[in-house]
């Protein structure tokens, strides 16, 4: 039931742009807002105009807890330390990972979406990863790929429909590595399975396998549970396991390219 009704919201709020929390916490802030403005006003001499600003008092300083901004902090510190000579994103957040990478060192953004907007530090190339991209064979010695991946195939972001668009992606992201690079990715993982056309969720220990089947052996993994907390896990095939069993955790890994492939 709980579940249903946080489906009920998401639909509500982020597609249709009406959100239920957000207009409740405001009207409480109203009476606040009208005492204000008397105080206020009382004291003020100048021009005062309105522009009420009812749901700010309600919220902490920031979404520290997002796991989005957690992927993209503890990615993007990874990258830094790694001091790689040509880093290559695929379809991650631009504001977000890509501009904390941007803020170091040089960035290349290859996206299916457009990018119009001239970014320092960041070098944007359209491309749709569910082709091959022949002319970036071996480009990079480090990629990362953040909460995208299991969009392929759904056609969410004009992307061609395909059941098997994320293994297609994977395998013509991991030719884009050379040997020995890494390969930072984040998915939601859990029960397998398609929430259409939102994303995929990926059994952990399949897209393992998956992995390595076009080269990519898993280094280090991370996860991101429904407490915000990021936790350093174990590669043992029994905990990615019990990983599969849980109904949604984001998982982080990080790939190196094997030499043998």
């Amino acid at each position: 039931m709980i579940l249903i009704i946080k489906k009920i919201y998401w639909l509500i709020s982020f597609q249709f742009g009406i959100d239920p929390r957000r207009m409740a916490r405001s009207l409480r802030g109203i009476p606040r807002y009208i005492a204000g403005w008397l105080r206020f006003s009382k004291e003020y001499k100048g021009r005062l105009d309105f522009f009420p600003c009812l749901y700010d008092w309600y919220e902490e300083a920031g979404a520290t807890k997002d796991e989005y901004f957690l992927q993209d902090l503890y990615v993007a510190r990874k990258i830094y330390l790694a001091n790689s000579l040509k880093h290559v994103d695929i379809g991650s957040r631009l504001d977000g990972f890509v501009a904390h990478v941007a803020s170091f060192r040089e960035i290349e953004v290859f996206d299916i979406r457009p990018v119009t907007s001239q970014i320092p530090g960041v070098l944007f190339r359209s491309a749709d990863l569910m082709n091959p991209l022949e002319p970036f064979t071996e480009y990079c010695d480090s990629l990362s790929c953040l909460h995208a991946l299991e969009h392929f195939g759904l056609g969410r972001y004009g992307d061609p429909i395909d059941p098997h668009g994320y293994a297609v992606g994977l395998r013509n992201m991991a030719k884009i590595l050379q040997y020995n690079g890494l390969f930072y990715l984040s998915v939601p993982i859990g029960k397998e399975r398609v929430e259409f056309n939102a994303h995929r969720i990926f059994d952990p220990g399949s897209l393992v396998r998956l992995a390595a089947a076009n080269g990519l052996q898993l280094k280090e993994f991370a996860t991101i549970g429904q407490s915000g907390t990021l936790i350093q896990s174990s590669c043992e095939e029994q905990d990615m396991d019990e990983l599969g069993k849980l109904r949604y955790t984001l998982g982080i890994f990080t790939f190196v390219k094997n030499m043998d492939r």
